[in-house]
């Protein structure tokens, strides 16, 4: 079954396949994103490789605020995506999840990102952390998988997201940050659709 790439040119097909090779013969999530670090780093290190359309807010985004989630490339089973996601100066997203474990990297401008977890009930405060342009987790769920960010440079902030699954098609879920109650929603991707195997109904 072959990739689906949107942006597709040879950095992308390279990473894809190394990401795809590593994953494949790594004994666990923590060891493949051990192995993909360096080139994710790279990926986070060049200035060129993602053209200006990827870099852009979108007024009808799915996440609100004019957050632009763009679509670089995802495997058509639904188990791996590299995309975008770029958050105006001043704006924030929702709390949410991701339901997925990988790496989030910041490609430009700065953000502060808040992480939540579950305590009786409610949602507690973590950990706040500032971003600037290279740095990069391991997202390992349930460790760290709720979080917010907000963007704190005069331009928009853009992250690169590599999670193993369709992030913007599969339901997942924001927060109210002081209940802790959880609503579901999908994000979407501004530049394509969602597949119909991924329709079906949310879940709480």
């Amino acid at each position: 079954m072959k990739d689906e790439l949107l942006l597709d040119t040879p950095v992308v097909r390279d990473f894809f396949a190394h990401v795809r090779e590593t994953i494949a013969a790594a004994g666990s999530p923590e060891e493949a994103c051990r192995a993909i670090r360096p080139r994710f780093a790279e990926l986070l290190a060049d200035p060129a490789w993602l053209p200006d359309r990827y870099l852009t807010p979108n007024p009808e985004s799915g996440m609100g605020g004019g957050i632009g989630q763009w679509l670089l490339g995802r495997a058509r089973d639904g188990s791996l995506s590299l995309f975008s996601l770029v958050v105006p100066p001043g704006a924030s997203t929702p709390v949410h999840d991701h339901l997925a474990w990988g790496l989030v990297g910041l490609y430009r401008g700065r953000q502060d990102e808040e992480i939540f977890a579950h305590d009786e009930g409610a949602l507690r405060l973590v950990e706040r952390r500032p971003l600037a342009a290279g740095d990069f987790y391991e997202l390992l769920p349930p460790r760290d998988d709720i979080h917010r960010v907000t963007t704190t440079s005069p331009e928009s902030s853009v992250s690169i997201h590599l999670l193993t699954n369709d992030t913007g098609c599969v339901w997942r879920h924001t927060y109210d940050q002081r209940s802790g109650a959880a609503e579901p929603f999908r994000s979407g991707y501004g530049n394509a659709a969602c597949h119909p195997a991924e329709s079906g109904e949310p879940t709480v």
